[in-house]
């Protein structure tokens, strides 16, 4: 066939060579320079608007006789023709020939184009529904009804065929005959829709006998909930009570147990309750609750709430309720006892219901399930059980004997060699204090230190005998404190802070000289900055600098030496200005130079120690303009301006981990005057820079 298509070509098939359009070569542009006059897509559209010739448009036809008509529909037949040659599967080509036949009073054309058209594609319905709409649009009834028995016969599954042929019958008033048209589609049995189409037929004249033989038929055909659901709410609605009730038990009795669904016995327990029947709605609901499975019935256990609140007591929905969901949990512990989830939801539950014994007994099978190995990610979940156990006893029981034994019992089970548990020490000390129990709340957190320290427990331990007011206390377990972890910062500065507090200054001194004096330290900057605060609160500027001095020895960084040399600007000063204002000048001007001279020696480190840290140079060079700038005609900025670097952007190779070369990246870099003066490279790059800043200047 294909062969032919391509070798004849009077069939009206055009062959591959004849279709394959030829586009030019695209050609390269060597010219992407942007051209001296831009042209934008708004213009040439306006320009390409303004050009276009006038629309030719053929000039309307007045047919004046018979032969112009004849030759008018002998050439629109022929470039139909020709066309359904090209496109004879185009439906659209079709149905414009059959129509303008059809315009044209020519029914037997008009058929015969459908006709033909339905040996090309019978199986497209809308070459029947438009052939046989405009049977019934020219009144051509017999006409119309011989295609619709045609397309019901070959496509039956098309269920808009059957609703039209119907519905032009209804029309027709051949209700006799609509009904055999019926018949003839339920023996298709379609689905639901279909059924429900032929009751609604039967329904408008009144025949409830006929839809209820119907139903029969519709509930053997498609044996699911909703079709039994629609049968006993048709009894319903037409007041028969029983025949709806023997509706719902015959669906229960045939559906069989898989068939079963929340949707049936909710729609049947409704049933009873709109019959007032209370109690045949509660077996229902309970029978259903017993018969489907838990994860399926949600909504009916939220309907049988709602009909136990209405007319039922408490007790009764609650028991049922809580019995169920035990044996979900009973069932989900069975498969999975270490799923610690389960056993919270469990315990939420029976505390739900109230059952203080049943609670107890929960909880003691909960925590029998220890985790399967000593590691703290597997008792992170685990140690709740227990958190949650004894706030039960001491809030919900209010029975402190079992709340401290809880706590005991969970101490004495945590593996505290391996890991602890502070939040568990904490609590079972702040129940003691809660008894008024003091000693034993000592004791408690005297043990956990002895056992497993941790920062935490310290902390509130401390934080505890402060409240108290025992410093000695403190003081003892801050020693303790740090004899375990003697590079904590943080508790050599809390233990400075208290003895500070307590106006034991040279006590807080030492302190800070044994902490900085400690080999390793977690966060040193963080010490020692609280050892400077605390020489400046106390008002000893001397002291002051031997620390930084001291500090400058071990660390040369940059915060430090800006730091030293802001404290020397406002060493003694009690208000900060924009000016600073003050009659002793000659003590102004001392501040000044201590200032100046510790940022002559951090520049002095920088160019000479660290050369590489330009940037680290610029920001302390920035932060020493400006300080002289806040002193204002004492200050000497001069002094800083001709130190300042010029910012310049450069280019330096990317090499990977492999030593390939992975292209370029830019950055600043200083340069700084003496440096120009070094290096004679630098040199002939300031003179190229100052030429195209003239060169610049001399343009504007």
């Amino acid at each position: 066939m294909a062969a032919m298509r391509e070798s004849d070509p009077s069939l009206g098939y055009l062959t591959k060579k004849e279709t394959e359009v030829k586009l030019p070569r695209p050609t390269r542009v060597k010219n992407k320079t942007p051209a001296p006059i831009q042209i934008t897509a708004e213009q040439l559209l306006r320009e390409a608007r303004e050009r276009q010739e006038a629309e030719i448009r053929p000039p309307k036809q007045k047919i004046t006789d018979a032969s112009e008509l004849a030759d008018y529909r002998l050439r629109k037949r022929k470039e139909f023709e020709d066309l359904i040659r090209r496109v004879r599967w185009n439906t659209s080509v079709w149905v414009k020939y059959a129509q303008w036949e059809e315009s044209q009073k020519d029914f037997a054309r008009a058929r015969s184009v459908w006709e033909r058209a339905l040996e090309v594609d019978y199986r497209n319905p809308t070459l029947w529904l438009k052939y046989a709409e405009v049977e019934m649009k020219n009144r051509f009834i017999n006409h119309a009804r011989n295609v619709w028995d045609r397309a019901v016969q070959l496509l039956p599954r098309i269920d808009q065929l059957w609703y039209k042929y119907i519905h032009m019958e209804e029309m027709l008033g051949n209700v006799a005959g609509a009904r055999q048209i019926f018949e003839r589609w339920m023996a298709w049995e379609p689905d639901h829709h279909g059924w429900a189409a032929y009751i609604k037929f039967e329904l408008r004249y009144n025949e409830v006998g006929r839809a209820r033989e119907i139903y029969e038929r519709y509930v053997r055909c498609h044996p699911t909930v909703k079709s039994w659901i629609r049968f006993a709410k048709f009894e319903m609605k037409n007041g028969e009570v029983a025949r709806a009730r023997n509706c719902y038990e015959r669906a229960i009795e045939r559906l069989g147990e898989d068939g079963q669904t929340e949707e049936l016995f909710v729609a049947f327990a409704e049933f009873e309750e709109r019959c007032k029947e209370i109690e045949r709605a509660r077996v229902i609901y309970k029978y259903a609750l017993d018969h489907i499975p838990k994860g399926q019935a949600e909504e009916l256990y939220r309907k049988f709430v709602t009909f136990e609140k209405q007319y039922g007591d408490r007790e009764g929905i609650e028991d049922v309720i809580v019995g169920k969901r035990r044996f979900q949990y009973e069932e989900e512990i069975a498969k999975n006892p270490l799923n610690y989830d389960t056993w919270f939801d469990y315990v939420r539950l029976e505390e739900n219901a109230g059952n203080k014994e049943r609670i107890r007994e929960v909880y003691e099978r909960a925590i029998a399930n220890l985790p399967p190995a000593e590691e703290k990610r597997y008792w992170q979940r685990y140690i709740y059980l227990w958190i949650y156990y004894a706030v039960f006893e001491e809030l919900e029981a209010q029975d402190m004997d079992r709340t401290q034994e809880v706590y005991r019992e969970c101490l004495k089970l945590i593996p505290h060699k391996k890991f602890t548990f502070a939040k568990m020490w904490m609590m079972a000390a702040q129940f003691e204090i809660r008894q008024k129990n003091l000693k034993a709340a000592r004791q408690v957190l005297g043990n956990a230190i002895g056992m497993a320290p941790k920062d935490k427990i310290f902390k509130k331990y401390i934080e505890i005998e402060l409240q108290l007011g025992n410093f000695n206390r403190c003081r003892t377990l801050y020693e303790k404190y740090l004899e375990w972890a003697p590079a904590n910062c943080y508790a050599w500065s809390k233990f400075a802070e208290l003895e500070r507090s307590l106006g034991e200054t040279e006590r807080a001194r030492a302190i800070f000289e044994l902490a900085i004096a400690q080999p390793a330290l977690d966060m040193p900057e963080l010490l020692w900055k609280a050892y400077i605060d605390f020489e400046i609160a106390e008002g000893e500027p001397d002291r002051t600098r031997q620390l930084y001095d001291r500090l400058l020895d071990r660390t040369k960084h940059l915060k430090v030496w800006i730091s030293y040399a802001m404290f020397e600007a406002t060493s003694g000063i009690e208000e900060e200005t924009n000016e600073i204002e003050m009659q002793d000048e000659a003590l102004i001007e001392q501040r000044l130079l201590r200032s100046r001279g510790v940022f002559e020696r951090a520049f002095d480190y920088f160019r000479t120690s660290a050369p590489e840290q330009k940037e680290e140079r610029a920001m302390l060079l920035e932060e020493w303009l400006n300080m002289e700038s806040k002193f204002g005609s004492i200050g000497d900025v001069s002094l800083v301006q001709k130190k300042l670097p010029r910012k310049v952007k450069r280019k330096r190779a990317i090499v990977t981990e492999d030593s390939t070369p992975a292209g370029y990246e830019e950055y600043y870099d200083y340069i700084f005057p003496d440096e120009v003066a070094m290096a004679p490279n630098l040199k002939i790059l300031e003179a190229a820079y100052k030429w195209k800043k003239q060169k610049v200047d001399d343009e504007d």
